[in-house]
């Protein structure tokens, strides 16, 4: 781990068992920032990112710490292994920090300030990048400054403003709870208010947050995020990591007649999850990924069909396709008692009956969902659903 020297602003190396105590800095990127490389030159001084580098040690060493990490300038990123163990080491940097200084370039304390970089605190960009939230969750003490490094509050003061803007509840926020006892759902839902440059980074932003280590591809595009989530139902047995909805004011998502994968697309398909719990509706063996799709052992129920028309249903009722659905182990608060459903089409190949896509029937269906005695009423059958 490389950490910044506050007096000197020289680059230090530490071994993982002889990491001294130091602070850390989360911001949102801006122009001219310093690199790992730029560091070890002169000429970085006059770079726009290194007067950020300058105030975040002279806050450090006023507050009596020796070193500092930024992540700009303390990655080597022109080393591939070197970026893949610090993006899966990040949240314990994060988490290890003895405090966190959140540099807000677009907010201002004073009401005098004026122009196009200042926002209100909820409006700031910082609340809306995907690195974030892990540099908001991991610390225990977390400060947060503006554009001129003024001390606007620390979280403890500010987590009633902050809740409704990230969407986390403050005992998580607080440490009271652990935020990882918060269902997978849930905790997608606060990265889906949430952005990154690069789309594979829209997984790698929460490995942490979700405990999970896997190798970075860069060049992955969206599949990235479905690795993180295959990674996920291979080590936790929440099944709300399925309980995503088809947004339907987005012209991205599934609409109705359309099918999909098991697994989201992005996070931003969690954006309704926020509510949603785990529940224990039925004791279910453990399920995994093939190379058939997630193999599952479910309680079908067909689905009435009465009311849903037009071509593509029409054309997969007479190729005899089965629509059908079965219920995850998780519920949305507010609606106790009534577990979430998944709605599936068998699909036309070599098993037509035990292949199936993800049904997105966002109308017209039956206002209530029999889930009472499906157990008793049918035997369990082992299914394949496509991954996306």
């Amino acid at each position: 781990m490389w950490l910044l020297d506050t007096t000197t602003l020289q680059l230090v190396e530490f071994l993982p068992t002889n990491i001294p105590p130091y602070a850390i800095l989360s911001h949102t990127w801006g122009d001219e920032e310093v690199s790992f490389q730029d560091l070890q030159k002169p000429a970085s001084k006059w770079l726009e990112g290194y007067k950020k580098i300058e105030k975040c040690c002279a806050l450090a060493q006023f507050e009596e710490y020796r070193y500092v990490w930024i992540d700009t300038c303390c990655i080597d990123k022109k080393s591939s292994a070197e970026l893949s163990e610090a993006i899966n080491s990040m949240f314990d940097w994060y988490k290890d920090s003895m405090v966190c200084y959140v540099y807000m370039s677009d907010v201002s304390i004073n009401a005098c300030d004026h122009g196009n970089r200042v926002h209100p605190f909820a409006e700031s960009r910082w609340f809306r990048r995907g690195w974030t939230l892990q540099e908001l969750l991991a610390p225990d003490h977390v400060q947060f400054y503006d554009h001129k490094w003024r001390h606007v509050g620390n979280l403890y003061q500010l987590s009633k403003q902050v809740s409704p803007i990230t969407g986390i509840a403050r005992p998580y926020l607080l440490h009271l709870q652990t935020f990882k006892t918060a269902s997978v759902a849930a905790r997608m839902s606060w990265a889906s208010r949430r952005s990154t440059t690069r789309p594979e980074d829209e997984a790698y932003c929460l490995l942490g947050i979700f405990g999970i280590n896997m190798p970075l591809l860069y060049g992955e595009g969206k599949r990235a995020f479905r690795r993180l989530q295959e990674e996920i139902a291979r080590t936790s047995d929440d099944e709300t990591l399925f309980a995503w909805i088809a947004n339907s004011g987005d012209n991205t998502y599934p609409k109705i007649d359309v099918l999909s994968g098991i697994f989201a697309p992005d996070p931003l398909a969690f954006q309704g999850s926020g509510n949603i719990y785990r529940s224990i509706e039925t004791e279910r063996p453990p399920y995994f990924t093939t190379n058939r799709g997630l193999c599952i052992e479910i309680y079908h129920q067909g689905l009435p069909l009465v009311g849903l028309r037009g071509y593509f249903i029409d054309k997969m009722k007479s190729r005899g396709h089965q629509f059908c659905y079965f219920f995850l182990n998780c519920a949305q608060q507010g609606n106790e008692g009534t577990p979430f459903p998944i709605f599936l089409m068998s699909e036309t190949d070599e098993h037509p009956h035990t292949r199936f896509a993800r049904f997105h029937p966002e109308s017209n269906l039956p206002n209530e969902l029999s889930h009472n005695g499906i157990e008793r009423r049918h035997s369990p059958k082992v299914v394949y659903i496509r991954p996306d």
